[in-house]
């Protein structure tokens, strides 16, 4: 582990008692405004809790930055829009974090950037084929907007979703899942990353099965908006590293008819896409939510994009959790029999091991 001081550089010093509590047992820490000077002695990492829209020079920041590239660091976001995200990643951001993230969160996400790990094995790299990338940066930019729009005014243009779609195709066309999964799983929101890997999953899927242009674009489509009602639930749980309490865990249950009505209410979005957000948790059983619907109640589109769905949060990277690997988790998929179509299931795997 690097040795040297902690930096926070934050503009609400009163409000970080609990971020300095936690990231004390790791490192000494210096805490400096955002007009500071880089500090004189060994930095082993950065938290950067700053309003990054806000005009600063950040000299004694890009300093740090400059002088040793690999330094680990992560930001503590006051929006996971896209011009935040992309003044962020502009200051080298390895990990953008919500600003009310759980300081123990905060911590151990340091922790494991600091924890010695090959070149191969560290998050946040953004190796790959430029296509691939790029086309992950449009999309997760598509994301970020909707995701905004949903929290701050409930706007939503369906127009806008559309941009993320040929990008995506393209990208799983040209240079396979395995080259987006590892590029998406470099995006450090958990909301972002796992929405990008179900439109990658639903893509390589849909092309797999000989879909259509029109009905690729459509399963991609939902896949991208199914989880836009986390936009209304709050960061604390949506970032908590442990399990949730039976209290919240009714409260991210919330999140499928809260994205059903934000996207009705939109306008612009076919009744397919709507039947995915809200039912993309139902189950064959009768076992999901939010509505307790079985069997033939549940669409083809809905229990593809279900299939998506669960295996990307098995395979998806966390700050506190590596991906399981893909055979652990088919086998999680096939154990859930009954509840997922089994014929998509198998179809599924095939698709994914093919690619």
């Amino acid at each position: 582990m690097r040795a040297g001081t902690v930096v926070l550089y934050t503009d609400q010093p009163t409000r970080r008692g609990d971020l300095l509590r936690a990231l004390e047992p790791i490192a000494p820490c210096a805490v400096l405004d955002a007009a500071a000077s880089a500090p004189a002695g060994p930095c082993c990492a950065l938290v950067v809790d700053l309003d990054l829209l806000q005009p600063s020079p950040l000299v004694g920041l890009r300093t740090l930055i400059a002088a040793d590239p690999a330094l680990p660091r992560i930001f503590l976001m006051r929006s996971m829009g896209a011009r935040s995200l992309s003044a962020a990643r502009g200051l080298g951001a390895r990990l953008c974090l919500p600003e009310d993230t759980p300081a123990g969160t905060v911590a151990e996400a340091l922790r494991a950037q600091l924890a010695p790990v090959s070149d191969a094995a560290k998050p946040g790299a953004r190796s790959g084929s430029p296509l691939v990338v790029q086309a992950a940066d449009k999309a997760g930019a598509v994301i970020a907007n909707l995701l905004d729009a949903a929290r701050d005014s409930g706007r939503i243009d369906a127009a806008l979703v559309n941009d993320g779609l040929e990008p995506i195709l393209g990208a799983i066309g040209q240079g396979g899942l395995t080259a987006w999964l590892d590029t998406v799983r470099a995006y450090d929101d958990a909301t972002y990353q796992h929405c990008l890997l179900v439109a990658g999953l639903a893509a390589t899927f849909a092309i797999d099965l000989g879909f259509s242009a029109e009905d690729r674009q459509q399963l991609v489509r939902a896949a991208l908006v199914h989880d836009v009602g986390k936009a209304r639930i709050p960061l604390a749980i949506l970032n908590k590293a442990g399990p949730l309490d039976p209290a919240e865990r009714a409260v991210m249950r919330t999140h499928a008819a809260l994205g059903h009505q934000i996207l009705v209410q939109a306008g612009g979005f076919d009744d397919a896409v709507l039947k995915v957000v809200r039912h993309h948790h139902e189950l064959l059983d009768g076992s999901g939510y939010p509505d307790g619907l079985a069997g033939g109640a549940i669409d083809d589109i809905v229990r593809l994009i279900t299939v998506c769905d669960v295996y990307a949060a098995l395979v998806e990277r966390r700050p506190y959790r590596a991906p399981m690997p893909a055979a652990e988790a088919m086998t999680i998929l096939h154990g859930m029999d009954g509840k997922l179509d089994r014929a998509l299931v198998r179809a599924f795997e095939r698709s994914v091991a093919g690619s």
